[in-house]
């Protein structure tokens, strides 16, 4: 009966402690979990292309874990997983006059291409989840959607604008100040 008590004594103090840490410092169990790697990189470019910053952290989240060597299986490249042939458009339209592949693993390279295709997508579509499951899906099949007045057909990228949404919340939530958001 006493070490059952003890127990019940270290948990409610475990929770109390749990409740005012989060109290006084928001965020801090997210920062645990979800980490901002390259946070200059982030808040520039999503001032250079007018994006929620909170926005751009949960996509280079949700698609590399802020990884810069991540290659998926289907050959996408770098923190915000750029296609390369997706990326050589990107480097055209931004004005780039040598597209290299090797260029989508530096982190300020991609964040760059990916903020400029992420705004792209947001000015096209005029939402935010066209725009984010174009960027999962591709514009081909949101068009096709839309154009058919459906809603997203892949489970999988309902899945995936539904999680960088909740991942915006909490970047904004850990990172607002830093972020600027």
């Amino acid at each position: 009966m006493k070490r059952l008590l003890g127990v019940a004594v270290l948990a409610g103090a475990l929770i109390l402690t749990f409740t005012s840490l989060q109290s006084s410092k928001p965020g801090w169990w997210e920062r645990l979990w979800y980490p901002l790697s390259y946070k200059q990189i982030v808040r520039g470019h999503a001032r250079n292309y007018q994006l929620d910053p909170a926005l751009l952290a949960a996509v280079i989240y949700q698609e590399s874990k802020f990884k810069a060597d991540a290659k998926s299986s289907s050959g996408a490249i770098g923190l915000m997983q750029l296609v390369p042939d997706t990326a050589k458009g990107i480097a055209l339209h931004t004005g780039g006059s040598q597209f290299r592949v090797e260029d989508l693993y530096d982190p300020e390279i991609n964040v760059r291409y990916g903020a400029w295709y992420l705004r792209h997508l947001l000015r096209k579509y005029g939402n935010e989840q066209d725009a984010l499951a174009a960027y999962n899906a591709g514009q081909d099949n949101v068009d096709r959607w839309r154009d058919a007045g459906e809603g997203i057909q892949f489970a999988e990228t309902r899945a995936y604008v539904t999680r960088v949404e909740q991942l915006k919340r909490i970047y904004r939530r850990a990172y607002g100040s830093e972020l600027g958001a």
